[in-house]
């Protein structure tokens, strides 16, 4: 624990002029990030008597190590600058809202030659038109089912799309009347395009012109005694009466607004979302968050609209954003709300009327999300802290192991050994932090050398980093007597880590090894914790616990111990640390089959020299399969465009060479599959262990 004294800024330091600051901790991690409008008067507050601060704000004050400021010109510049350093640093102590899922989106890639329409997740993308986010995928599903009758958009995957193109016969929903089938130029790209704007105009809410011009239609066929195609018209429009009725009218004037509710107390808030758009909720999203600090209302709703429209432009801010309080001052969250939209928007509180009755409603819903979370969560904290703690009592550390990493090998038979590192934080999984190697040093099976060799690649980093970072001042590196030369065994064997100057170049950020951990877990028994702390041994790392769980009796090793330790089946601690080493064995074999599936995918034209993916792409589209590739003779490799007869008589001795395999087997039906798909492509789990024993019994093929 720190002293803040310690790293108090000298008077007359600090700047008084708009700025955002940023407290670091002794591993010069950013753990806090803040803006003001005078940032000498706002620092000050922090370093007064600690026994009249608020028990968060003194936290991380004696976490802190350091402070430093950038000096900005106006609040709207400190604005932006904090949302974009909160975002790059992840800071500990800063309020971050929590999504609780990942909302879907109706996305719409006009950015196309032919626009699709499909459910998306996650970033959004360049010249793709978004509506929503909806609660449920399914939503979406039920609503472009009802739109595509009268809309008939693609909504096939590029692989379906080309595979339509090269049969010449579309999909089933081409066949049915639910898709124009560009793939086999029914539409062209001209009219297909126009019918995915106008999919994207009734979506935005201009409906009543398009229902009027059907109803006009309708009415036109009905005079010409066309009852078929008036049938099918009418049909059409109780379609998309019935897509709109999914979204009741809420407010009148077919407003465009978003209303931000929060429910909190002392601890937690919930905040929630309601997207309207034309008068009618488009979209509902919520989130939430910890109190790490002391803030206010006000400020849970400032950094709310900085997660919200953070990365929105245009459209994607409406005119109006309706909130339960004020930020102070709310002058500069207006002007850089106005910014990102491009035209004037509205903030403020409703006081009467249909929006206060609305603002009601998603008030209730985040009351509810609030109860629901805390719900949930109220044994998860608990339980957390009684793990930590009976690791920390069962290993004999000085505190409980706040940072844990684990480490596993995995491989098939011996061959594409890789290794996975994953980190819990606070006992929750960190994924942003999880590492992937590959195994350098040597080929073959060994669970011991390859754990060695991972430990030392890691901590390695680590140590590079502090060093980078001028933690060290005697200018020589830990572990290695004075005097000493590099070894340079380790850098054949792969071992040898790029130099500082390679590394991330901000520091600061939660990225690569910069942070150590306080318990370092790996999957197995006595041998490969052995390992593991010989690796830290060399390297002179003296300050990081290391133990091994082992998978026959569940019993926790320790390195020197010649007996394990056993936890109790019903401790908590016990069940954590089962829990990261099960998510390191995952991350390890989900790495290795990835590995293993590119190797599978390989093919004899690979070994083609000057034979690119370009032409090879256009041999398998030429002759449909490489078994039929392998029959062709010379003269009709050379009708290929771009192959000449060189190139040609390469490939036939390539394919010469390569000696086909046996039938392909599909693992999961026992399919024997036909050689007649592109390289690359899978029908199955090609290269899947095949067994028919017990899960425990495969363990021996796969790891």
């Amino acid at each position: 624990m720190a002293d803040p004294s310690s790293y108090r800024p000298r008077p007359g330091e600090i700047p008084d002029s708009p700025g955002v600051y940023r407290f670091r901790d002794e591993h010069r991690r950013v753990i806090y990030v803040g803006k003001a409008k005078s940032l000498r008067q706002r620092l000050a507050n922090y370093f007064q008597d600690l026994a009249g601060l608020h028990p968060r704000t003194r936290s991380m004050v004696t976490t802190a190590a350091s402070v430093e400021w950038t000096v900005v010109s106006t609040e709207v510049e400190a604005l932006q600058l904090e949302y974009s350093w909160i975002k790059e640093y992840d800071p500990r102590f800063n309020v971050k809202y929590r999504d609780d899922k990942s909302y879907p989106y109706l996305a719409v890639t006009m950015n196309e030659e032919f626009p699709r329409v499909q459910v998306m997740r996650g970033h959004k993308k360049k010249g793709v038109r978004y509506f929503g986010p909806y609660a449920h995928a399914w939503a979406i599903r039920d609503t472009v089912d009802l739109m595509l009758r009268v809309f008939p958009v693609r909504t096939c995957s590029a692989g379906v799309f080309k595979n339509a193109a090269r049969t010449g016969r579309p999909c089933l929903l081409g066949y049915i009347g639910k898709c124009s089938a560009p793939c086999v130029e029914r539409i062209s790209p001209e009219d297909h395009r126009e019918l995915a704007e106008e999919f994207c105009d009734f979506m935005a809410g201009r409906t009543g012109t398009y229902l009027h011009r059907l109803e006009r239609r309708m009415a036109e066929a009905a005079e010409e005694m066309e009852y078929e195609r008036a049938a099918r018209l009418r049909d059409d429009i109780g379609a998309l009466k019935k897509a709109m009725e999914k979204n009741a009218v809420v407010l009148a004037d077919a407003t465009d607004a978003d209303l931000i509710a929060v429910a909190e107390d002392e601890l937690e808030a919930a905040v929630q979302i309601f997207h309207v758009r034309g008068g009618r909720v488009r979209g509902q999203r919520g989130w939430v968050t910890d109190k790490v600090e002391e803030i206010t209302t006000g400020a849970l709703v400032e950094h709310a609209l900085q997660q919200l429209y953070g990365e929105e432009t245009g459209d994607a801010v409406p005119r109006e954003v309706l909130v339960p309080a004020l930020p102070d001052p709310v002058g500069p969250v207006q002007e850089w709300l106005t910014g990102r939209r491009g035209a004037n928007v509205s903030l403020r509180v409703p006081q009467r009327g249909d929006k206060k009755a609305l603002m009601e409603t998603v008030q209730r819903n985040a009351q509810q999300a609030l109860v629901l979370h805390k719900t949930k969560r109220a044994s998860d904290l608990t339980t957390r802290s009684r793990a930590l703690e009976e690791i920390s009592d069962a290993l004999g550390l000085d505190s409980a192991p706040l940072r844990i990493e684990c480490y596993d090998i995995s491989h098939l038979q011996g061959d594409d050994v890789v290794a996975s590192m994953v980190v819990f934080e606070d006992g929750l999984a960190r994924k942003s932090e999880y590492r992937r190697f590959q195994i350098k040093g040597f080929a073959g099976q060994d669970d011991v050398r390859s754990m060695h060799e991972v430990i030392t690649r890691r901590f390695r980093r680590y140590l590079a980093e502090k060093e980078r970072t001028g933690e060290w001042t005697d200018g020589e590196e830990p572990g290695a007597e004075p005097g000493a030369q590099a070894d340079p065994g380790a850098a054949a064997a792969g071992l040898a880590e790029p130099p500082a100057s390679t590394l991330t170049e901000d520091d600061g950020r939660p990225k690569r090894f910069a942070y150590p951990p306080q318990l370092v877990v790996v999957d197995g028994g006595a041998p490969q914790v052995a390992a593991a702390q010989r690796a830290l041994d060399e390297l002179g790392i003296d300050d990081i616990a290391v133990c091994g769980l082992a998978k026959r009796l569940e019993e926790v090793w320790l390195p020197g111990d010649d007996d394990p330790v056993v936890l109790p089946r019903t401790s908590e601690g016990l069940y954590l640390l089962q829990r990261i080493r099960d998510e390191a064995h995952r991350f390890a074999i989900t790495y290795q089959r990835a590995k293993r599936a590119k190797r599978f995918r390989s093919s004899p034209l690979d070994d083609v020299p000057g034979l690119g993916e370009t032409r090879k792409q256009a041999l398998i589209k030429h002759f449909g399969s490489l078994k039929r590739l392998r029959s062709a003779t010379i003269e009709q490799i050379c009708d290929v465009p771009g192959i000449g007869r060189k190139t040609a008589e390469t490939i036939v001795a390539a394919l010469a060479r390569a000696v086909p395999g046996g039938p392909a087997v599909n693992t999961a039906t026992g399919e024997i599959m036909d050689d007649t798909e592109e390289p690359g492509q899978q029908t199955g789990s090609p290269g899947e262990p095949v067994s028919t024993g017990a899960p425990d019994e495969r363990r021996g093929q796969e790891r």
